[in-house]
């Protein structure tokens, strides 16, 4: 005789839930047309575009990093670049040039009698700038002063060096001598700039300042 499913002990009837339970959802996920069939291939789908998503993700890290990389590179290059413009300016400067070649002669106890601009030679990269420089003080004096252009912000180049001692010279010359000068010399200091609009043929003579 059937017994009615109320009369099932209670633990029956909690498994056949369950089991129920179990069917709905089963059928739910493979019956198609269901809603959940319909969610369970979404579901494949974004599993299948989140692969390849993930691999791009992937490469993009690599360029994130590498990008650190570079603009590390980039900010190095930066300082790199203003150091060769001070050294190497792309103007030519010439007031601030002479300044400094005056200056560092008053540091070292030599006078500046003349310093003339020469024609501009134009190289592959650069243009030397080169004054004829005309100089006297005592010896060590001068020594120093030769000492202070190696170590001034922009590059020079010392040639043609003349040297010549005083002696009994003091009175040919034009100008007071210093005490203690005993050398007098041209020379031709060159200095470099790269920036190539305005570069003159022929520059004009300056003269530098002169001491008495």
């Amino acid at each position: 005789m059937a017994t009615a499913f109320r009369d099932w002990p209670w633990p029956l009837q909690a498994l056949f839930y369950l089991a129920l339970t179990v069917v709905i959802i089963a059928a739910g996920f493979y019956i198609p047309g269901l809603p959940l069939a319909s969610v369970r291939a979404q579901l494949q789908d974004a599993q299948k575009q989140e692969k390849p998503l993930e691999q791009e993700v992937a490469s993009l890290r690599v360029y994130k990093q590498r990008k650190a990389e570079l603009q590390s590179q980039m900010d190095a290059l930066e300082k790199q670049l203003a150091t060769l413009q001070t050294i190497v300016p792309e103007e030519k400067q010439v007031d601030q040039f002479m300044l400094m070649i005056q200056s560092a002669a008053s540091s070292s106890g030599v006078s500046l009698r003349r310093m003339t601009a020469k024609p501009v030679a134009a190289k592959t990269y650069y243009f030397e700038l080169p004054f004829e420089v005309e100089a006297d003080g005592p010896y060590f004096s001068v020594l120093d002063f030769f000492s202070r252009l190696g170590r001034l912000s922009r590059i020079i180049n010392v040639g043609d060096l003349k040297l010549s001692g005083l002696g009994g010279k003091s009175g040919n010359t034009n100008f007071r001598l210093n005490p203690g000068a005993s050398v007098t010399g041209v020379f031709t200091i060159t200095t470099f700039f790269t920036k190539a609009a305005e570069a003159p043929a022929v520059a004009t003579p300056t003269a530098a300042p002169v001491r008495r």
